[in-house]
């Protein structure tokens, strides 16, 4: 059985699997990551992959990083998260384990991984969104990522939403990641506990009327439970992804749109608005065949296998 390895480097772990050619993952672990120490941040993934290839005959490592990779997927131009800045991430890992090895970037891998094995495994082209505290977004068109002459193609949540709104953390204003990502989940349950708290009861229990504690899962369990403002909140971000939907639908008519990352554990508190801004955003273009909206399906391992069968199929 062929087996490769796929990394999985956030900003606070380090995951690796052991993943098999159907995308079974083998085996697995994980490190913690020292994202200011750039040595013991690459220490913890030679770690990772030492414990694992000491085990499992595997053929080549594949790594998905969160930030900026250049187009030979070789080197970490930067990364928001950790202390990456011209990290030549393929070199160090190959010298060291006399093994080819890919880098791609975190929201890539995820794709690739519900590309070949979930929610777009039916289909040659697929847009994905992952919506956690940030929005990243990648493109497969026949079979293909679509990474842009300098490989940073697909910054979905940097495309613009409003025309001079919200500043967003790109230097840019305005950019979708300020409208439909986590940190704009939040910050809509931070102005209903601090404005009107009448339409947010439980949020204003849970924090004991503190805005500054609000959280993203806080809110998903507060909409479940029908609490106003926590039910409107995720209404509101699904909305803004349903309209950036459209613009994309317009651009590269894909077969599917696929939403992944941990704000889409709110289901269908968040893809249903997000499906009928979508639907009403089409017009007449939406009375021929046009992009399925769906959720991912491979969860918190969609990192490790994606990389890792970018790894095999390098």
């Amino acid at each position: 059985m062929s087996v490769t390895i796929g990394v999985d480097v956030g900003g606070t772990k380090v995951a690796a699997a052991v993943v098999a050619e159907d995308g079974t993952v083998v085996s697995e672990t994980r490190r913690d990551t020292p994202a200011d120490d750039v040595s013991r941040t690459l220490q913890m993934i030679m770690d990772a992959v030492e414990e694992l290839a000491g085990a499992h005959q595997v053929e080549a490592i594949g790594v998905g990083a969160a930030g900026w990779i250049d187009a030979a997927r070789s080197t970490v131009l930067f990364a928001p998260n950790i202390a990456w800045r011209n990290e030549p991430l393929r070199a160090e890992l190959a010298d060291k384990f006399g093994l080819p090895v890919v880098v791609e970037n975190d929201a890539n891998v995820a794709a690739w991984a519900e590309y070949r094995f979930g929610a777009g495994r039916d289909v040659e082209s697929m847009i994905m969104y992952t919506v956690g505290t940030g929005i990243g977004g990648a493109v497969i068109m026949e079979g293909q990522l679509i990474r842009g002459a300098h490989g940073i193609a697909a910054e979905l949540g940097h495309l613009t939403a409003v025309p001079d709104g919200q500043v967003c953390g790109c230097g840019r204003r305005g950019c979708l990641e300020q409208y439909a990502s986590g940190q704009a989940l939040v910050r809509l349950g931070q102005v209903a506990v601090a404005h009107v708290p009448a339409t947010a009861p439980i949020l204003t229990q849970l924090t004991g009327g503190d805005p500054e504690k609000v959280t993203g899962p806080m809110i998903t369990d507060a909409a479940r439970q029908g609490e106003p403002a926590s039910v409107a909140a995720l209404a509101d971000i699904g909305k803004w992804l349903g309209l950036a939907c459209v613009d994309l639908v317009q651009a590269l008519d894909p077969a599917v749109i696929v939403v992944g990352g941990g704000v889409v554990e709110a289901g269908d508190l968040l893809l249903g608005p997000a499906r009928r801004a979508y639907v009403d955003g089409m017009a007449q273009r939406g009375q021929l065949p046009v992009a399925e909206l769906r959720p991912a399906e491979m969860g918190n391992t969609a990192g490790v296998i994606g990389a890792a069968d970018l790894a095999r199929s390098r």
